[in-house]
């Protein structure tokens, strides 16, 4: 399931979750935007409960843009359980690089595959 992000209930969702968080900024003129938009859900299908797929639509949401500085969508970042931005991405990417982006958050990125971690 994708969650829908907003001013309103950005804190709460952030600080009660313990998993690492997917978010999708975007806005629904862009042309880019649409096309990443359906991939949300097969993310959220492949990662199932052990990451928070989430989006943002930053024309609704203008203190959520504000807040990550979005100048540009479609924009991604990747927010590990500690709470830190692990990985971002601005303009449209293929899928293995929004996989890279949360596996980074699980802290299953590549120094963690070469030691073990």
């Amino acid at each position: 399931m994708v969650f829908e992000l907003t001013d309103d209930n950005y804190v709460q969702t952030v600080a009660s979750s313990e998993t690492p968080i997917f978010i999708d900024f975007y806005s629904p003129s862009c042309g880019p935007c649409q096309a990443l938009l359906p991939l949300l859900p097969k993310l959220a299908e492949r990662f199932g409960d052990a990451v928070l797929i989430a989006k943002v639509d930053v024309t609704r949401n203008p203190k959520l843009a504000a807040k990550y500085e979005i100048r540009s969508v479609p924009f991604c970042v990747a927010i590990g359980s500690d709470k830190m931005v692990k990985a971002y991405e601005l303009g449209a990417a293929p899928a293995a690089r929004y996989v890279a982006m949360i596996e980074k958050a699980q802290g299953k990125g590549f120094f963690a595959r070469l030691f073990g971690r």
